[in-house]
């Protein structure tokens, strides 16, 4: 095909499929649903799991300096005979809806299924999705493009993470302080810690808006590898006394939707309750309403008017 001809039929096809809108520009096409994406994404990930493998083999019975890396690859050639990674893999069912995303499309409680494999269980116990963990990553596509990773240990609060990566690696197990190695050259590794693989669909993830639109396409199902070394119990990342797992009021796995103040907070100023030191807006901070004189913590919560509703979610009180 020649080259002009190549150029008409593409700026054809462009024509027809930008509509103008009445200012004359190209009209903006909204974002998908994540009722139709959500299935594809399945499909696609399930295809991906029938069809590639990890160096399971070396994680079962690990060789003289093995590097407790996973590297995924196809099945087919000398390893056709591989087991595919859908038979290791587990799933957890996480509902999201259109307003996590700041859509109007008003959709509730759409499932999206999480796929997640341990390559090797840590011996410790599993993290919270609300808490923060110290850990090693490398987030890629689902053809090996590399996004994001961090190759040595750091702390993360998993809260202000992607829903996907945050309910995914509270499903592993970390290691434990008594297997801290220091190695030769300052850095430091955790004997028995978790390593695995999360595989999420895109609504689980960026959906229509990712962090970097020139490597990550919208729609973009996600694969993580995660080595978790360790985490803080009971994170409570605004230091109001509450834990932030429990500031998840409404038990859906994100916390960013739970923000009791907010109709009385500015605009630009709105914060979720696990980031807001007074939950309710009434000029009392949150750890006050829960302690008492000497500034121990209550347990359970004050409830003054004994309506259910503790003082520190409660404006009138």
């Amino acid at each position: 095909m020649k080259y002009g001809v190549l150029v008409f039929i593409c700026f054809a096809v462009t024509l027809l499929s930008c509509k103008n809108d009445d200012d004359g520009g190209p009209e903006a096409i909204p974002p998908s649903l994540l009722s139709d994406v959500a299935p594809e994404d399945d499909e696609t990930i399930r295809e991906f799991l029938n069809t590639h493998f990890y160096n399971y083999e070396e994680f079962e019975t690990p060789p003289e300096g093995f590097d407790y890396r996973i590297v995924i690859d196809t099945i087919a050639g000398e390893n056709a005979d591989k087991r595919p990674l859908m038979e290791d893999a587990e799933s957890v069912t996480v509902n999201v809806s259109s307003s996590f995303f700041g859509l109007s499309a008003g959709e509730e409680d759409i499932a999206h299924k999480l796929y997640y494999i341990e390559a090797r269980e840590g011996g410790g116990e599993s993290p919270t999705y609300a808490d923060s963990t110290l850990l090693k990553y490398e987030g890629s596509l689902l053809n090996g493009t590399p996004f994001d990773q961090r190759a040595e240990f750091a702390w993360q609060e998993l809260s202000f993470n992607v829903q996907g990566y945050s309910n995914g690696v509270a499903k592993m197990k970390a290691g434990t302080p008594d297997q801290i190695i220091d190695n030769p050259d300052g850095t430091y590794s955790i004997a028995n810690s978790g390593i695995g693989l999360i595989i999420m669909p895109s609504g689980l993830g960026y959906f229509h808006n990712p962090r970097d639109a020139s490597v990550i396409p919208r729609y973009s199902p996600l694969i993580f590898k995660v080595e978790l070394g360790a985490f803080v119990e009971d994170t409570d990342s605004d230091n109001d006394g509450i834990p932030s797992i429990q500031e998840d009021l409404n038990g859906n796995g994100y916390l960013g939707d739970d923000n009791t103040d907010f109709d009385v907070e500015p605009f630009n100023g709105r914060l979720a309750n696990f980031r807001d030191a007074d939950d309710d807006g009434d000029g009392i901070p949150t750890r006050d309403e829960i302690s008492d004189e000497n500034g121990n913590i209550i347990i359970p919560y004050p409830d003054a008017d004994g309506d259910g509703v503790p003082d520190y979610l409660d404006p009138d009180n």
